[in-house]
């Protein structure tokens, strides 16, 4: 009888062990997602930048600049002393009162006058107030006398690349200037190169 129970409990050892369930494996470590790529800000549009407006890039040749926005929209006038050398002009398809200038056959820089509804990608523009533009860039901001009028009347200098606190004359370097008046609001804006520290049209 004694063996009868042994051979019993021996078969049913390893029904026992079948019926166990089996251990769920180790569960494997979850992949890390790859580093989302950086996505460059976004260029407000319609806005004048230090680079250029819509199709017009600093550093293009006129033809460029005509082949984006047009020929002179007054050819008759003169922009300046020697348009070969120096031309300011507004092209057909520009903004009114917006300018640009070329020099020796590349476009240098471009111009916002009183009246124009353009804005630069800070949301300044004619007529408005020279503190407001300074707070808005902080010590980027460089203040100069206006070399006319009286204070508050002064030139506000943001460089984006290159400048610096004297005159500048690095073709490569970008910027905006704002021409205040006497009232204390801007008057004109200057985008582009060196030449946006020009007062008299071409000098």
């Amino acid at each position: 009888m004694r063996c009868s129970l042994l051979l019993i409990a021996v078969a049913a050892l390893p029904l026992a062990a079948c019926g166990q369930e089996p251990a769920a494996p180790a569960a494997e470590p979850a992949a890390t997602p790859p580093p989302a790529a950086e996505t460059p800000a976004p260029v407000q549009d319609g806005a004048l930048t230090a680079e250029g407006y819509g199709p017009l890039r600093i550093g293009m040749t006129r033809a460029e600049v005509e082949q984006a926005l047009g020929p002179d929209a007054d050819p008759d006038s003169v922009g300046g002393p020697d348009p070969e050398s120096c031309d300011i002009f507004r092209p057909e398809r520009a903004p009114e009162n917006m300018m640009v200038m070329v020099e020796q056959g590349v476009l240098t820089s471009i111009w916002l006058d009183p009246g124009s509804e353009v804005n630069t990608d800070r949301g300044f523009g004619p007529g408005d107030g020279a503190a407001a533009v300074k707070a808005a860039y902080g010590d980027a901001a460089q203040a100069s006398p206006h070399k006319y009028s009286p204070a508050p009347a002064e030139y506000v200098t943001v460089w984006a690349r290159g400048g610096g606190a004297d005159y500048v004359q690095d073709a490569n370097a970008r910027g905006i200037s704002y021409h205040i008046g006497t009232d204390g609001n801007v008057e004109h804006v200057a985008a582009g190169g060196p030449s946006i520290q020009y007062v008299e049209g071409c000098a």
